[in-house]
């Protein structure tokens, strides 16, 4: 049976009492929620090396994905492997495999091996590198070929999909109507639009949607509802195409629960500040306030090479406003492939977003860590403030770059420190 029909069942899980230990909620909390749809608990049964799992969802505090993964100009097991250590060193919740290169089975197998922390893919790609092995391209592809990529992930552990299922005939038939000045931004959707525009035929994974559930349900796996057609400009946030998805997607979740299947719905995308609360808002509402997870989103289209800034305003109003997950973005977003240090630097400025959102929202306990800080920062109890910070190695680098002869004061203010004056 699923986390979501043992919570049904009030059955309290092994796994559910895992995840209380990171919260400040109890098993019962975490059950609740996940027999209610608002929580969801991504832990695939073939997933061995899993010890640290998560909650993600309503009155919890905001987790935070890391995407890693090869592509075809570049692809590195090693490097690979060395993101991982890195987004769990610095307490990314989750972590995507988004391998587009080299041998996308191996790579996955080693990452979910190494992996204490869920792990999720997006099958398409794997679909068309197979493809493209054969010399063919997306709109070869079988429905049988993207089923049996579908329950080989599934058997070789991956603890949630995202699944481009609204991208449909229907949600196609807006998008030719829409004057969007980016067009599609999703690799996953422009996937699954070409295969359907190329076939003639309806998505597989809407049209079969009972199909891909069974699978889900045999391995636990979470669904991810991916945001095919999510805006990737300013200019297209909450159009008719996004909107239009979005309505697909909120019924093929309430489809998913009713068959014992964890759900979430993924968001834009880039979103002007002044509407985020109205996307998550209608997030909530069109999809019974399942758990929503949001890439960025960002705020504007000027910050390349510091996208990962963007991104974190709007993650933290976004989460603010309810939004429970949040996918990281690093300072290479639309420019290439991470490397280590970005991705480091992605998930630390996600987790500043997250933990922003949830002081503002006022998750029990989120304001400890801040208050141990601030203490150790009036008392100038410099080791440690820094020994708490997200990056205590930045933190004590920056101090030490210029020494004071005097231990108590920075070389900032010096004398003048105005807490040391008063």
């Amino acid at each position: 049976m699923t986390q979501l029909q043992l919570a049904r069942k009030n059955k309290i899980t092994h796994l559910m009492r895992e995840a209380a230990k990171k919260e400040a909620a109890s098993a019962e909390f975490i059950r609740r929620g996940i027999s209610k749809g608002r929580i969801v608990l991504p832990a695939n049964k073939n997933h061995t090396s899993l010890k640290d799992p998560c909650a993600i969802g309503s009155g919890l505090s905001t987790k935070v994905n890391a995407n890693i993964g090869t592509s075809e100009i570049y692809h590195n097991i090693l490097t690979e492997l060395r993101k991982l250590k890195i987004c769990i060193t610095y307490e990314a919740d989750t972590v995507m495999d988004l391998s587009t290169g080299g041998n996308l089975s191996k790579i996955r197998k080693r990452i979910i091996a190494h992996s204490p922390i869920p792990v999720g893919t997006v099958p398409v790609y794997e679909v068309v590198a197979n493809a493209k092995k054969d010399g063919l391209n997306i709109k070869d592809a079988s429905v049988e070929d993207m089923f049996e990529v579908v329950e080989k992930q599934a058997e070789e552990g991956v603890d949630f999909f995202t699944i481009h299922a609204g991208v449909t005939k229907a949600s196609i038939r807006v998008l030719k109507h829409a004057k969007r000045v980016t067009g599609v931004v999703s690799r996953g959707g422009a996937l699954t639009m070409k295969w359907i525009l190329a076939n003639r035929r309806e998505n597989p994974f809407y049209e079969y949607f009972d199909r891909l559930l069974a699978i889900l349900k045999k391995y636990d796996i979470t669904l991810s509802l991916g945001d095919g057609l999510r805006p990737g400009s300013i200019a297209d946030a909450t159009d008719k195409p996004q909107l239009k998805e979005l309505s697909i997607l909120g019924q093929l979740a309430k489809r998913a629960q009713k068959e014992g299947v964890q759900v979430m719905i993924e968001g834009p995308g880039h979103i002007p500040i002044n509407q985020i609360k109205k996307n998550v808002d209608i997030q909530k509402r069109v999809a019974n306030g399942v758990p929503f997870y949001v890439l960025g989103p960002l705020v504007t289209d000027i910050g390349c090479g510091y996208d990962h800034i963007t991104a974190a305003i709007g993650g933290a109003l976004a989460a603010s406003y309810g939004a429970d997950f949040l996918c990281y973005v690093t300072p290479s977003e639309h420019l290439g492939l991470p490397n280590c240090e970005e991705v480091k630097e992605g998930i630390i400025a996600t987790r500043i977003a997250a933990h922003a959102a949830d002081l503002a929202k006022g998750i029990p306990d989120a304001g400890r860590r801040d208050y141990s800080i601030s203490k150790f920062r009036r008392q100038r109890k410099w080791r440690e403030q820094i020994n708490m910070s997200l990056d205590p190695r930045r933190a004590r680098m920056i101090h030490s770059r210029l020494k004071s002869n005097i231990a108590d004061i920075c070389s900032m203010c010096g004398e003048f420190c105005p807490m040391k004056i008063t």
